[in-house]
């Protein structure tokens, strides 16, 4: 799944795409490179970010879907957002899409019977609080495996309707650097929902801190990062380098 910024506070400058004509020509070198799906946001949910309008992220938004979806058809688009009423916009101009939804419903109540009554696919991920609080809440007594499975757990029961979703534990989302690893490493326990697992870890801090480097500089190691989450499990790769996470995945098929 390659990543599209459509706005200009994304930790990662490379993935920032502000001018509508040019996101078809990256989407095309996304799909050349190999990209299954593309995934856009129009609102920033990296720390601190600051709150977006609804009518702002739709702006960001409507142009780019419209010029992709007639440049690329068949292509498996998703939006990144929590909000039902940009959902039901998106899909009046870019027809089916994938629901990438950063807070699995809770910040919406209307998202999770929109995706129910078009059946759509659906991507649920573990978050606490919101940008500007989230990484005041990792606190986890149970332990960070623990807690997101049981979050998960109580996602199914809500979301009993929804044909279709795949489960994100949301990597830097309320979570230490510590806890991120910890959270990768049992990754495989998150088998038992019997879903497809979305990871995105590239360039994030869980990778560049430890390493006193810039996302800029984080390319390679996110490639080791993304090799030990496909050996843990993970199905989707959400990435910002679409090449160099091909060759990853192709690599890590040749050691099976």
């Amino acid at each position: 799944m390659g990543i599209i910024n459509l706005n200009g506070d994304s930790f990662f400058r490379g993935s920032r795409v502000m001018v509508p004509e040019l996101v078809a020509e990256r989407v095309g070198k996304m799909v050349e490179e190999g990209a299954a799906m593309v995934d856009f946001g129009a609102v920033s949910t990296r720390p601190g970010a600051a709150p977006v309008s609804l009518e702002e992220e739709w702006e960001r938004l409507e142009r780019p879907l419209k010029l992709v979806r007639q440049g690329f058809p068949s292509l498996s688009i998703s939006v990144d957002t929590f909000r039902s009423e940009i959902v039901r916009r998106c899909l009046s101009v870019a027809g089916r899409i994938i629901v990438n939804d950063i807070s699995a419903g809770e910040d919406d109540p209307g998202m999770l019977p929109l995706v129910v009554a078009e059946n759509l696919t659906y991507v649920a991920m573990h978050k606490r609080g919101d940008p500007g609080t989230m990484q005041d809440l990792t606190d986890y007594p149970e332990g960070i495996v623990e807690a997101v499975l049981a979050y998960f757990d109580n996602f199914a029961e809500r979301a009993s309707g929804v044909s279709d979703w795949i489960l994100d534990p949301g990597f830097g989302f309320a979570k230490t650097v510590s806890q991120n690893y910890a959270l990768l490493d049992g990754l495989s326990n998150f088998r038992r929902f019997g879903r497809k697992i979305l990871v995105g870890v590239s360039r994030k801090s869980m990778i560049y801190s430890p390493l006193g480097i810039t996302p800029d500089e984080a390319l390679a190691p996110t490639q080791v990062v993304h090799l030990k989450a496909l050996q843990e499990g993970a199905d989707i790769l959400r990435v910002h380098d679409v090449a160099e996470a091909v060759r990853t995945v192709k690599l890590y098929r040749e050691m099976l």
